[in-house]
């Protein structure tokens, strides 16, 4: 039952991811979906929201494999770790970087 769960969810975030990948998902970005039309003029929302595709998409593919944790133990926790520093580092690239200002 788990490794259902865990792959529709999975499947569920590639599918964003891929969205994501072709730049049209800005609109589910948290934050810049709220920005007035201004603040959202100052980035290229094209190259954001492929980078937070590009983001996504291995925790997508990942998340199916946490319902082995019978087997594999210590995955999900390395999961987690990953998950936190992949997004720790997307959050400070994407405010300190100039790459997404146009």
């Amino acid at each position: 039952m788990e490794l259902i769960i865990t792959s529709v969810i999975g499947g569920l975030l590639t599918i964003l991811a891929v969205v994501m990948l072709t730049g049209r998902g800005s609109f589910m970005i948290a934050g810049f979906n709220t920005m007035s039309k201004e603040g959202k003029a100052k980035y290229d929302a094209k190259a954001l929201s492929k980078f937070l595709g590009a983001i996504l998409l291995p925790i997508g593919l990942l998340v199916p494999f946490t319902a082995l944790e019978s087997t594999i133990r210590w995955y999900p926790w390395v999961f987690m770790a990953m998950v936190v520093a992949v997004c720790v580092f997307a959050v400070i690239y994407v405010n300190k970087s100039d790459r997404f200002k146009k």
